[in-house]
C-alpha cells in the first residue's frame, strides 16, 4: 500500500470512527433519558436516598448484566451502557493508531500508543474494581 492511500486511510476512517462512536453513545444516553421519563423520576429520586443512606452498598453488575438489562429497557443500565460505549471511544482511537503504527513498523509510536492504550484499559479495569 501506497505511503499516501495510508496517510488517507488514517485521515479519513480516525474521525469516522470518533463520530460513530460518540454518535452511538449519544443515542444510547438519550434513549436511557427517554425511558427515565417514561418510568418517572421519583423512582431515582428513591434510589439516590437509598445510596445516601450511611453503610448502604450495592453489588456491582457485571457487564453482560448491565448489558441484559439495557436490552430489557431498565433506564439505568441504559444509562450506564451509553457511558461505557463514551468511555470506549478513546480506546478505539488509540487501538485504531496503535495498529497503522504496527503496520507502519514506527517502534517509536509503537511503543508511545502501546502504553497509552495499556493505560486506558487499566483505567476502566480498575474503574470497574474499585
Amino acid at each position: 500500500m501506497a505511503r499516501e492511500d495510508e496517510d488517507r486511510i488514517l485521515r479519513v476512517w480516525t474521525p469516522v470512527i470518533l463520530r460513530v462512536s460518540v454518535t452511538t453513545s449519544a443515542v444510547i444516553l438519550v434513549i436511557g433519558l427517554i425511558i427515565i421519563g417514561m418510568y418517572g423520576p421519583q423512582r431515582f429520586v428513591e434510589r439516590f436516598h437509598e445510596l445516601q443512606a450511611p453503610g448502604v452498598s450495592f453489588p456491582q453488575e457485571r457487564w453482560t448484566e448491565l448489558f441484559g438489562q439495557g436490552l430489557r429497557g431498565q433506564p439505568r443500565a441504559v444509562l450506564m451502557v451509553g457511558l461505557l460505549v463514551l468511555t470506549l471511544v478513546p480506546i478505539g482511537r488509540v487501538a485504531f493508531a496503535f495498529v497503522f503504527f504496527l503496520k507502519e513498523r514506527d517502534t517509536y509510536f509503537i511503543f508511545l500508543t502501546a502504553t497509552v492504550l495499556t493505560l486506558l484499559i487499566l483505567g476502566v479495569v480498575l474503574g470497574r474494581v474499585g
